[in-house]
């Protein structure tokens, strides 16, 4: 492509980009929080999350893939535990899940 196609490329982009920000901006004000679609729409987030996270765990890509799957579910577990039991703090959860994995992975190279 030639540096003029390019440039409109960009700008049919940035307009697209911005045409459906500003409709979610129009629209945004005329749904209720607390009304069915928006509870969906945090269920349908949920699920997305917790299928990334399942996935990472089971079928992880890149250097996680070289972990062995009980290190990763005794991180999991341990962090799901720590949520729990620390009224759902969900940074001291990530935290200690991420230190012990880490911690799993330096014990077993060593």
């Amino acid at each position: 492509m030639d540096e003029p196609s390019l440039w409109i490329v960009l700008a049919v982009a940035t307009g697209a980009t911005y045409l459906w920000r500003g409709l979610g901006v129009a629209v945004a004000s005329r749904i209720s929080p607390e009304g069915d679609f928006a509870s969906w729409m945090s269920c349908v987030a949920y699920a997305m999350l917790a299928g990334l996270i399942a996935r990472m765990i089971l079928f992880p890509a890149g250097v996680l893939g070289e972990t062995l799957l009980e290190d990763r579910l005794a991180a999991t577990a341990a962090g799901l535990s720590i949520f729990f039991i620390f009224k759902r703090n969900l940074l001291l959860s990530t935290v200690a899940a991420t230190v012990l994995f880490i911690a799993i992975i330096a014990v077993r190279g060593a």
